[in-house]
């Protein structure tokens, strides 16, 4: 046969596959991308207070609405730092990965290969049964040393086969035929897992930006609580000076002394507490930006006021919360996961189609590895099907079906407890306002109490314990007034975190794939 013929014949075993390609398919479920019913408006369970939600676009670095510098900075810092983020970012990069080896079952598997060896069959061996013949009166063995064809001849007496030399050289491939969409499957599958990972990160950045927001913003809370209980010690000092000078002139009573006394040492007993609490949220945020406990200390150790909130807070449309939340978006691949998964288990029913095929050159002498003679080649399709498994392959399917419905649960789940968590945060911040509002109310009074009761104390026409017990509410009242105020910033983060926003600038919404478009069946 000359090797003109060779690609005439090659392709007379594949006109069969023709009409089975042509009527190839995917079988399993396909994918559709859940339709999640949102309001036409935000839920508000309490009346609306000052400042209130918008539905106006919201910007997706939306700490900019405190117009805080140092709290900008610090949440670009956490961001580029940030680890978490980072083994975030290795995890994105292994599900990259499994995706594109998923993805290289699609194409042809090709490998090249060499080898040599020294042998000698066995004369009592397999050898033995095909006999034995000499040619033209040719020495026995002669054949087997490569002067002549191959064949069985074995040297006379019990010397048996001489040894002989077998190089050769080639190359093989194969390919499965994805009738049944098998790959095509697994490769879906894999890139709804990789878009799952790109979610978790994403999910992360926000938490990490809201949790960024929420220490700076209780750093500058506590602070503040600082401040006020030093200004009332440095009251309490001098009502026990006050107090110390009437009873030596005979104008109070030792218990005045006794009593401003205590009261200024109680004051002095809320200062460990907040300065541990500060230390706390100092470190807290030196770890989110991997830096060692006290780094941020020259940076953020100087009280600065609590960030306020703007009047209106813009939070986009509901629509929009399913594009926006990286969970729900996660929940959403995963779901598809499992969907394609089902593909996978199905076509493991039917038969699996592999074309393979191998060119070798193969000689007797090294001198013989150049001849085009010396080619061997064989190639065409091989066939599986799963006869007897032992209800494996039922058990692998209704396995990937209640992992389907799990994730279609959970997606349901997340996309409940979302709407939950939006609810909560714009309850938490109209409550917080008029907290805020009432307590800024409740401490001017106070501060006229504790004047007027001061003034009459001086003058003779009250007594102390007056000025101590109302010294004491306005204390309580200012450190309320504090809290209040924190919260009313921290619920503004709080809102963003249950919107999913702050992801956008710096994972843009569509993944970069390395391997091409994503399959979605």
């Amino acid at each position: 046969m000359s090797g003109a013929e060779i690609p005439r014949m090659s392709r007379r075993p594949f006109v069969w596959l023709l009409p089975l390609l042509a009527g190839a398919c995917t079988v399993g479920p396909d994918y559709h991308k859940s339709n999640i019913a949102a309001p036409q408006a935000w839920h508000e369970s309490l009346p609306a207070a000052e400042s209130r939600v918008t539905a106006a676009a919201a910007d997706p670095q939306w700490w900019h609405l405190f117009n805080d510098p140092v709290l900008t900075q610090l949440e670009e810092d956490v961001a580029d730092a940030s680890l978490d983020l980072q083994a975030a970012s290795f995890r994105l990069a292994e599900s990259t990965a499994e995706r594109r080896i998923a993805s290289a079952a699609q194409f042809p598997h090709m490998e090249g290969n060499a080898s040599y060896a020294r042998e000698r069959a066995s004369t009592n061996g397999i050898l033995g049964l095909l006999g034995s013949m000499e040619r033209n009166g040719e020495n026995p063995g002669s054949i087997a040393s490569g002067a002549q064809g191959f064949g069985p001849t074995a040297m006379p007496g019990s010397v048996g086969n001489p040894s002989f030399n077998l190089p050769q050289y080639g190359m093989s491939a194969s390919w499965e035929v994805d009738f049944w969409g098998h790959v095509r499957r697994q490769v879906e599958a894999a890139t709804a897992a990789m878009r799952a990972t790109e979610e978790e990160r994403r999910g992360i950045l926000v938490s990490l930006m809201a949790e960024t927001a929420q220490d700076y913003i209780n750093l500058r809370g506590v602070q503040a609580q600082k401040a006020i209980v030093s200004h009332n010690i440095d009251i309490a000092r001098r009502s026990v000076k006050l107090t110390t000078l009437r009873f030596q002139e005979g104008a109070a009573t030792r218990l005045d002394v006794a009593d401003s006394t205590g009261q200024l040492h109680t004051f002095e007993a809320r200062l460990p507490a907040l300065e541990s609490q500060e230390v706390h949220l100092l470190n807290a945020l030196s770890f989110l930006v991997a830096q060692q406990p006290g780094a941020l200390n020259s940076r953020l150790g100087p009280p600065k006021p609590i960030p306020p909130v703007p009047e209106n807070v813009p939070t986009g449309l509901p629509s929009q919360l399913a594009e926006r939340r990286p969970d729900i978006r996660m929940a959403e691949e995963r779901l598809h996961a499992a969907t394609a998964s089902i593909g996978v288990a199905v076509a493991d029913f039917f038969p699996r189609v592999t074309l393979s095929g191998s060119l070798d050159i193969q000689a007797l002498q090294f001198s013989g590895l150049g001849s085009w003679a010396s080619r061997q080649y064989g190639f065409g399709p091989t066939a599986t099907l799963p006869l007897f498994e032992g209800g494996r392959l039922t058990g692998q399917l209704h396995l990937r079906k209640d992992q389907q419905r799990e994730a279609a649960v959970l997606l349901q789940r997340t996309v409940l407890h979302a709407w939950q968590e939006i609810d909560d945060a714009m309850a938490d911040f109209t409550a917080a306002q008029r907290e805020r509002d009432r307590l800024e109310e409740a401490v001017h009074e106070n501060e006229i109490a504790v004047q007027t009761a001061q003034a009459q104390y001086v003058q003779g026409s009250s007594d102390f314990l007056n000025v101590l017990t109302l010294q004491n509410a306005l204390l309580n009242a200012q450190s309320s007034l504090i809290t209040a105020r924190t919260q009313v910033s921290r619920s503004v983060t709080q809102i963003y975190r249950a919107l999913g926003g702050g992801w956008e600038t710096r994972y843009p919404r569509e993944i970069a794939d390395r391997d091409g478009p994503a399959r979605h069946g």
